[in-house]
């Protein structure tokens, strides 16, 4: 495994994460309040998520056939129609549900995975040449077509595309977070601590982990607008779950439908939802970055 990649916070940061959290957060927060974009991304986040969680309340589940075909945006239908009569708004409501579930489970999955062989491969050099190899080897792999390989195999369903997006997305959380957890693990505390106890599970979780914590929360933003875009594309292809929509189907529907070019508004909304997900995430990964380093506080 390669150790080029620049670790996020210097030593004394590092020793701040794992003794003294509550005031290192609240310097982050101060410093994040700062930041007008992440600020903004924050809020479009938080807001569809509210979408997502309030979406019975916000549109009906669109099923069945609809009594207008292909009708543009209008006062009745938001975001117009498909071309089975079906509400575009509601379909884009619901979408966000699935969107977000996907991303989220397999964020969890992968940053779980990632973040565990990434702290355990630091603590022991000699498993630590196996992990970087097993990680080397899946980056240098053709993600893309892989994952359309198993999904088709396997058969589309919402658990297939979270299991097929986590097995492909934990190598990048275990190379960016092992590249600080191997800076953390030579600092002088972690001697000390390995002078107090034998148990390396007792220092691996009460001072390396909080000390790349910062790095893992950056990770859960981006692996999770990752994941979206994963989701959305395998839907797009076509193996996505047929029994439930999300963003990725409506760009399917659209295509099979053949009215990608035609009705404008059916490709657009989803389009927009998935890009205001990953334009937010990047900007408050970004934002944090920035708040939690002093340098940029000053």
């Amino acid at each position: 495994m390669t150790t080029s990649e620049p670790v996020s916070a210097d030593a004394p940061q590092q020793q701040a994460a794992a003794g003294d959290m509550p005031r290192a957060a609240l310097a982050t927060w101060r410093g994040f309040r700062r930041e007008p974009l992440g600020l903004v991304a924050l809020a479009v986040l938080v807001l569809l998520v509210v979408v997502a969680l309030a979406a019975p309340l916000l549109a009906t589940y669109p099923a069945g056939y609809g009594d207008v075909v292909l009708s543009p945006p209008s006062a009745q239908h938001w975001f117009g129609t498909d071309s089975l009569g079906l509400d575009v708004y509601a379909e884009v409501v619901w979408g966000a549900r699935q969107s977000l579930l996907v991303a989220a489970a397999a964020s969890l999955i992968a940053i779980l995975v990632g973040t565990l062989l990434a702290v355990v491969g630091a603590y022991f050099p000699r498993l630590d040449g196996a992990i970087g190899m097993l990680v080397d080897l899946i980056l240098s792999l053709p993600i893309l077509p892989l994952m359309i390989l198993v999904a088709a195999l396997v058969g589309p369903s919402t658990m297939t595309i979270i299991v097929v997006i986590a097995a492909f997305s934990w190598p990048e959380v275990t190379r960016v977070v092992r590249s600080q957890a191997l800076a953390v693990v030579r600092l002088p505390y972690v001697d000390a601590a390995r002078l107090m106890t034998n148990s390396p599970v007792w220092i691996i979780t009460r001072h390396i982990v909080p000390a790349v914590t910062p790095l893992i929360l950056v990770s859960v933003v981006l692996t999770a607008s990752r994941a979206v875009l994963s989701a959305a594309g395998l839907a797009f292809l076509g193996l996505g779950d047929p029994n439930t929509w999300s963003w990725g189907r409506i760009l399917y529907e659209t295509q099979q439908a053949g009215a990608m070019s035609t009705a404008w508004w059916l490709p657009l909304f989803p389009s927009l939802a998935i890009f205001l997900l990953v334009l937010a995430s990047t900007l408050l990964s970004t934002a944090y970055n920035d708040a939690r380093n002093p340098q940029t506080r000053r």
